[in-house]
């Protein structure tokens, strides 16, 4: 039997949480993977129960879950500047490495090559966006009650034009009913590992003692909370008091706090409400752009959802922030705004949240509404594969001609990930040489 792993010191942990920031590709699911064979595997930092029952927390919340789980477990183990440090390392990477493509999407994105490129990359998102239905499909349409929810929820973004934070509030709603009326129906369709394994003893073990730092008490509960709502409010009241209400970054902070509490089920649900602010209600990016930043988020490492980095950078240089002399640091500053408010939520939910389950290591109940909203987010987010294909095949609208290559493009990225289960990077990197061959051949 391996011995108890040493105690981890904080500078340790500090390299981990970096080097994984780096490292995490592969969307919710292959970062969570990541951590479990790095933290639960091999370094045995924590048990598996452990680390399923702070997963299933983080399940339950609003955000990117992987990120929330590193900052659960950072700050199990050192307290909240654990918690800070290891959700921020997590982001961190994604944020400079978007902030570079970004000026380079925006600086050199009418050069024949980085066209050709993004000319494959974008139906290789569209068929990506399709498969995403797919999955969650698969695990949350148990029965008839959720495709119904689904459906309604196609029908009300697609045909209705119906507000994404409305779609989220019904169904969660009908969850709630639903589990008064017909509670097996909405019990959660699975978990994240049945059988459990063990791997030797772990540094917090499925028997440890909940450290004091993480014991629940009502005042550092309303401390947590009175912190967070005071960095929001300090960071709010900084852009209206240097540019007003009504500015872009002031605008961009207050939509994308309501957009991190809508981020139900994935990056891919929060899409639709990022495009239809960020699209057609501010302006900030246009509709290919929005594509382009997809593609752009799918290729580097950290949550999808830091594709918002890219929305405020394109939207702070077009609506020049800072003056027309500095568009760059306008891009950047734009972007860090978004990226604070999109990501403040997660740090307060795990933060004040973390205690709570620290006092019962047994299954969270409360998940039928969540198991309602997730239904609707496939619904919701098939309509997003329709919005996508409809820009990609038809480029000029649909008075203008079928883009064939695009279409068999976006086909044969389909077949590469429902019928061969192809990762994404290598996806994205086989079709932005198509694209660009195609488009040197055609020039």
């Amino acid at each position: 039997m391996p011995a108890v792993p040493a105690p981890i010191g904080f500078a340790e942990a500090f390299r981990f949480w970096l080097k994984l920031g780096f490292v995490s590709f592969g969307g919710p699911a292959g970062q969570i993977a990541i951590m479990h064979a790095e933290l639960v595997e091999r370094r045995r930092w924590i048990s598996e129960a452990r680390f399923l029952h702070a997963l299933n927390y983080c399940m339950l919340l609003p955000g990117p879950e992987a990120q929330q789980l590193a900052t659960y477990i950072g700050w199990l183990m050192h307290k909240t500047w654990g918690g800070i440090v290891a959700g921020a390392l997590f982001v961190l990477p994604s944020l400079f490495i978007l902030v570079g493509l970004s000026w380079v999407y925006l600086r050199f994105g009418d050069v024949p090559v980085v066209a050709g490129i993004f000319y494959g990359i974008k139906p290789a998102v569209t068929a990506l966006v399709l498969h995403a239905a797919h999955r969650i499909g698969t695990r949350a349409l148990k029965n008839g009650w959720m495709w119904g929810i689904a459906a309604a929820a196609f029908v009300a973004i697609f045909a209705l034009q119906v507000p994404f934070p409305a779609i989220v509030i019904a169904a969660a709603l009908a969850g709630w009913l639903g589990s008064r009326v017909a509670p097996q129906l909405f019990a959660p369709g699975g978990s994240h590992g049945d059988a459990q394994k063990r791997y030797g003893p772990a540094l917090i073990d499925d028997d440890t003692p909940t450290p004091p730092h993480a014991r629940f008490t009502r005042g550092r509960l309303a401390t947590v909370l009175l912190a967070g709502l005071a960095l929001w409010g300090l960071a709010m009241g900084a852009l209206m008091a240097v540019q007003g209400w009504h500015a872009t970054l002031a605008q961009m902070g207050w939509f994308f706090t309501k957009a991190a509490l809508m981020t139900f089920g994935g990056a891919y649900a929060v899409l639709p409400y990022v495009y239809q602010g960020a699209v057609e209600q501010h302006r900030w990016v246009t509709a290919t752009q929005m594509i382009d930043g997809l593609a752009l988020g799918e290729t580097t490492p950290g949550p999808l959802i830091m594709v918002v980095a890219f929305v405020g950078f394109v939207g702070g240089w077009a609506k020049q922030v800072l003056g027309p002399e500095a568009l760059f640091l306008g891009g950047a500053l734009a972007a860090a705004v978004v990226t604070f408010f999109t990501f403040l939520p997660s740090f307060v939910f795990i933060l004040a949240g973390g205690p709570l389950v620290e006092a019962t290591h047994g299954r969270l109940g409360f998940t039928a509404p969540l198991t309602a909203v997730t239904a609707a987010v496939v619904g919701v987010i098939l309509n997003l594969a329709l919005f996508f294909a409809y820009h990609v095949l038809w480029p000029q609208g649909f008075g203008g001609s079928f883009d064939v290559i695009a279409a068999v493009i976006a086909a044969s990225a389909a077949v590469a990930l429902f019928r061969f289960g192809i990762g994404v990077l290598p996806l994205l990197g086989g079709c932005a040489v198509v694209g660009l061959a195609v488009t040197v051949l055609l020039r």
